[in-house]
C-alpha cells in the first residue's frame, strides 16, 4: 500500500502536490507533530499541559474535518493523512496512559490490538494485490469508537477527585473496549467478505 501511494504520490503534477498540501492536511500533520509534546507532558507529570496539548489536537481533528467537507478540499493524502495522525495519538496516549497507571492496562491492550489488526489488514491487501477493493474509508462504528477514545483520553486526564469521576470513568473504559472490540470484528468481518468476493 505504501509502494502504490508513494507511486501515485510522484506521478502528480506539482500544482495537483500544491493542492494537497490544503488545510486539512496541514492541520493532520500539526496533529502528529503534537503528539510527542503530549507523551512529554504525561511522563513528565504536566497532566494539566498534557490536557490542553489533548484538546488542541482534538480541535485540528475537528477542523480539518470541516476543511474538507464543506470546502471540498478531500484529497488522497488527507485520506490516508487524517487516521494515521489519529492513531499515532491515540496510540501514544493509551500505551502512556497504561504505562503511568492511569487507565487499566487491559484497556490499552484492546485498543492497540485493534489498531494493529487493521494494519496488517491492510498489510495482507497490499501483498496479495487486492488494495484496489478496499476503499481508504472509516466506518461509522469507526468513527464512533475513535470519538469514545478521545472521551476516554479526555476524562483519564482530569483530576480524579472530581466528585462522581471514578465511576464515569469505569463506565466510559467498558464502553470504550465494547465499541473498540466490536468496530474491530466489523473490520475483520468486511476483510473476509473481500476475500471471499475477490
Amino acid at each position: 500500500m505504501l509502494n502504490w501511494f508513494r507511486n501515485d504520490f510522484h506521478s502528480l503534477t506539482s500544482e495537483r502536490r500544491a493542492q494537497m498540501m490544503n488545510i486539512p492536511n496541514i492541520l493532520s500533520i500539526v496533529r502528529i507533530l503534537l503528539t510527542p509534546l503530549f507523551v512529554i507532558c504525561l511522563l513528565r507529570g504536566l497532566f494539566i499541559h498534557a490536557l490542553l496539548v489533548f484538546v488542541t489536537a482534538g480541535i485540528t481533528d475537528a477542523l480539518d474535518g470541516l476543511f474538507a467537507r464543506y470546502f471540498n478540499q478531500r484529497t488522497v493524502l488527507g485520506a490516508y493523512l487524517d487516521p494515521i495522525a489519529d492513531k499515532i495519538l491515540l496510540m501514544s496516549a493509551f500505551v502512556s496512559l497504561a504505562v503511568l497507571r492511569v487507565i487499566p492496562p487491559w484497556l490499552a491492550v484492546i485498543v492497540i490490538s485493534r489498531d494493529i489488526i487493521i494494519v496488517m489488514g491492510y498489510a495482507v491487501f497490499e501483498i496479495t494485490d487486492m488494495r484496489h477493493r478496499v476503499k481508504v474509508k472509516p466506518s461509522l462504528a469507526s468513527k464512533w469508537t475513535t470519538l469514545v477514545q478521545l472521551l476516554t483520553v479526555f476524562l483519564a486526564l482530569l483530576d480524579p477527585n472530581i466528585a462522581g469521576m471514578f465511576i464515569l470513568k469505569q463506565v466510559v473504559y467498558w464502553l470504550t473496549a465494547g465499541l473498540t472490540i466490536s468496530s474491530g470484528l466489523h473490520y475483520v468481518y468486511i476483510g473476509m467478505k473481500v476475500f471471499q468476493e475477490g
